[in-house]
């Protein structure tokens, strides 16, 4: 059976038509996340007809919805419980009954770095191993864990999906969580142009003459020597060392997949963090591997796949 995916980014929605670990057809919609989500459930109900549709498929084919979702979700009762700004509205939704009354299937929802996790677990770089962490680095820093073949859910549904929020500088900034000195308000998109604007180098800095600052320009300019996108780099990846190092001392995992969109510069990335965690990660068993994710856009649509033909076993 098949399953209709849908990943709900801040700035895109994903949907897709998965089946054992491949995805069938997918489209982008904007997301427009600031205004909610309610207001695009028609543009989503269309884009999943128009897929199946595509594909020559009936809604009999289909084994059920899956919404991955940036926030807390209770796993059990279907619903999301709190966001941080994106899809506000969604807040107490009953997703179930939208799915119910629009195409007589069941849904599942999950929180989103849980999906990519499990996705990479059961079809990605984790396969096989069932002692794991995920970090998802985008927009913001997403994070999961697999411990012992179980998907760390928690008695809130707060266990493991908060290691972006994890406190790494006390000193730091206030992150948009309301915590201070988060993995995620010191390295990430969101973050990114007001650290490098506010810099003392940012007007003799190649990225000035940017409008738009992302992770892709500060990597490209850092490696033709741009002094502050140097500093950008390694502030960022001291960052995600410390978030991932934490990671490991909670949750001593066999090994640690990194995600998302900034990973495609992965070749930078992966060494550096690889070294940080054998010099300050304590694991007298040995060292954790450090991978880059299969699928780093897409694990959480292969994730909802495995949770809506599974979700008695997660």
């Amino acid at each position: 059976m098949k399953t209709i995916a849908i990943d709900l980014g801040g700035t895109r929605i994903k949907v897709g038509i998965v089946a054992n670990g491949e995805v069938l057809n997918s489209i982008f919609v904007d997301a427009f996340s600031e205004q909610g989500l309610l207001p695009r459930l028609p543009v989503l109900e269309e884009s999943i007809d128009h897929l199946v549709k595509q594909l020559n498929l009936t809604f009999g084919d289909i084994a059920g919805i899956g919404i991955s979702i940036p926030g807390i979700v209770d796993s059990r009762q279907m619903k999301l419980l709190s966001v941080n700004k994106k899809f506000s509205d969604a807040v107490d939704f009953d997703f179930p009954a939208w799915a119910l009354r629009k195409w007589n299937k069941p849904l599942v929802i999950e929180n989103d770095a849980r999906c990519a996790t499990v996705g990479e677990w059961q079809f990605g770089s984790g396969k096989g191993c069932d002692n794991l962490v995920m970090l998802t680095l985008g927009t913001g820093v997403g994070g999961s864990a697999i411990i012992e073949g179980k998907l760390l859910r928690g008695k809130h549904f707060l266990a493991g999906c908060l290691v972006g929020h994890f406190t790494i500088n006390y000193e730091g900034d206030t992150c948009n969580c309301g915590n201070i000195g988060c993995v995620e308000s010191e390295a990430s998109t969101w973050r990114l142009p007001e650290r490098a604007r506010s810099n003392m180098l940012f007007s003799s800095s190649q990225l000035s003459a940017y409008e738009t600052i992302d992770y892709r320009l500060v990597f490209e300019l850092a490696g033709q020597g741009d002094e502050l996108s140097k500093m950008l780099v390694n502030q960022s990846l001291d960052a995600w060392s410390a978030g991932i190092i934490n990671s490991i001392h909670a949750y001593d995992p066999d090994m640690v997949i990194l995600g998302g969109g900034i990973m495609r510069s992965h070749e930078v990335i992966l060494p550096y963090i690889t070294q940080k965690v054998e010099q300050h990660a304590w694991t007298p068993w040995g060292k954790v591997e450090i991978k880059a994710a299969r699928f780093p856009d897409s694990a959480a649509l292969y994730g909802l796949d495995y949770l809506v033909n599974n979700i008695q076993h997660t």
